[in-house]
């Protein structure tokens, strides 16, 4: 498929930003749906996106941009060339999550609880992103001959742009069955995000090509582990929180 959608005079459209949009439109009506349940103005959630959003933007190419500085410390007109690729999305994570402290702090209400509401919708929004990959013919991992393989300059690959998207769509369904099912602590939702999340990106960022490295080490890796041994603290911590107060009231 072609990358661009449709023009309209001189301005392209992508279909990895329509994907990309799609997701946040969704993943946004999701979070205000469960912020109403949650008793959380979803005016918040509107405030925290207009500035999540362009920090995550930020985040995820100046965390590529760290990584790649042999290149871009030559060509430093590039750094934010953003339709030439090269976005990480733990950047973007990690921007989000700042952000939504500070917010959070700003406004007095409680992190854990916007944290717990939005990371289904995140997850999700990830899974939808990823075909944007395809798309674009990126983000594909080693020659295989597996019957699933895609063609990619005449040879056949991992496709692990689906397999992070499935792996991700099956967090997003265990997140909303934790939350509709489970008398989940605070917390606990977005904790179990980091967890589940970092561990099928541990794994499917082995088979790619592309990925961005330290020395001999995968970076996504290395993040991935610090991620879910953060996951499972936390988890851990509000879960012990929430059997304290249930142990009270009892």
């Amino acid at each position: 498929m072609d990358p661009v959608a449709f023009s309209i005079g001189p301005i392209s459209v992508y279909w990895y930003g329509i994907f990309i949009s799609l997701g946040i439109l969704i993943g946004l009506y999701l979070a205000v749906r469960e912020s109403k349940k949650q008793g959380l103005d979803p005016d918040h959630l509107i405030n925290f996106l207009l500035f999540a959003l362009p920090a995550a933007l930020i985040g995820l190419r100046l965390y590529y941009v760290a990584f790649r500085w042999d290149y871009f410390s030559q060509n430093l007109d590039l750094i934010f060339a953003f339709r030439q690729g090269g976005l990480a999305i733990h950047g973007g994570i990690f921007a989000a999550i700042i952000v939504g402290v500070i917010y959070s702090k700003y406004q007095g209400i409680n992190f854990w609880a916007l944290a717990d509401i939005t990371a289904p919708s995140l997850i999700l929004g990830q899974a939808i992103g990823r075909w944007g990959n395809y798309i674009n013919q990126e983000a594909y991992g080693y020659p295989t001959d597996l019957p699933w393989a895609i063609e990619i300059n005449g040879s056949f690959h991992h496709p692990t742009f689906f397999y992070e998207s499935f792996w991700n769509l099956l967090v997003f369904a265990f997140l909303m069955y934790f939350r509709g099912y489970k008398k989940e602590g605070q917390g606990e939702i977005f904790s179990l995000y980091l967890v589940l999340y970092s561990i099928g990106r541990f794994w499917i960022e082995g088979l790619r090509l592309d990925s961005l490295m330290l020395s001999e080490l995968r970076v996504a890796q290395i993040v991935s582990v610090i991620l879910v041994v953060i996951g499972l603290y936390y988890f851990t911590k509000h879960r012990k929180e929430k059997n304290k107060t249930v142990d009270i009231k009892r």
